[in-house]
């Protein structure tokens, strides 16, 4: 699966973006995909920040992120989204996203976000 992310850009603490990550045209559909956002700030590694099932039933978030994140997804639209409310200096980072089905992973391109205090 081909994976575009988009929706980053720079906030201050408080705000709120939506991230969104869909299949490219020439990607298969993401719809079969258990999916997921991960976000690497500068010295530290890749961290999952949430996930959803293939269905959109199951959510998973990081404990950070907790109650201020959402992930969704629109099959349909074959698009996956994450809400960040109430967002903090440390949710900066470059965010990614990652499709799963099985063995095989596919990862999107970052987009980064900043969030200044």
């Amino acid at each position: 699966v081909q994976l575009q992310a988009s929706g980053g850009g720079s906030v201050q603490a408080g705000g709120s973006l939506r991230l969104s990550c869909g299949a490219s045209r020439r990607g298969r559909a993401i719809s079969n995909n258990g999916m997921g956002w991960f976000r690497q700030a500068p010295g530290k590694e890749r961290e999952l920040v949430a996930a959803i099932d293939w269905r959109g039933g199951h959510t998973n978030y990081a404990i950070s992120v907790k109650g201020r994140f959402t992930i969704s997804r629109d099959n349909a639209k074959n698009t996956v989204f994450l809400q960040m409310n109430n967002l903090e200096p440390e949710d900066t980072a470059v965010y990614y996203c990652r499709a799963q089905k099985g063995e095989v992973v596919s990862w999107g391109q970052g987009t980064l976000v900043t969030v200044s205090s």
